[in-house]
């Protein structure tokens, strides 16, 4: 079973997983949303192509224990009198959030078939910072 980890912070290269999701591996799961992800004024922000999705039943967006889980269920047909189409599934992305996100604020909006999820990032001061050092009193 795997486990999903929080990230330390974004770096400027991509995780080993996220290049396995590239499209030149034929071994990527069609259940799987296309995503990207990148940092724009102190939020994360996750953009996911989901069209032919209704936003109001066919998505959800959940946050919890430092994952961000969106799932999306088309169910779109088409028809004229000389052919009729139809299309169908579920499909689902679980990504680790940065360490610094907070969960409490995400807002998440959609537009001509891309859902784009917005998640605030705390303001932690960067860098190291100094322990002091106590002594045990003697005896």
């Amino acid at each position: 079973m795997n486990a999903i980890s929080r990230r330390e912070g974004l770096g400027r290269f991509p995780d080993l997983a996220e290049l396995f999701d590239a499209p030149f591996f034929s071994t990527r799961s069609p259940s799987n949303l296309r995503v990207e992800t990148s940092v724009r004024d102190d939020r994360y922000l996750v953009r996911a192509e989901v069209p032919g999705v209704d936003p109001e039943d066919g998505l959800s967006v959940t946050v919890e224990h430092g994952t961000l889980t969106i799932r999306a269920e088309r169910g779109e047909s088409t028809s004229t009198p000389q052919h009729s189409e139809f299309r169908y599934g579920s499909f689902s992305r679980t990504l680790a959030l940065p360490a610094d996100a907070d969960e409490e604020d995400v807002a998440a909006s959609y537009d001509q078939g891309i859902l784009e999820v917005s998640v605030g990032l705390s303001q932690k001061p960067e860098g190291s910072r100094k322990v002091p050092i106590s002594r045990k009193a003697e005896e």
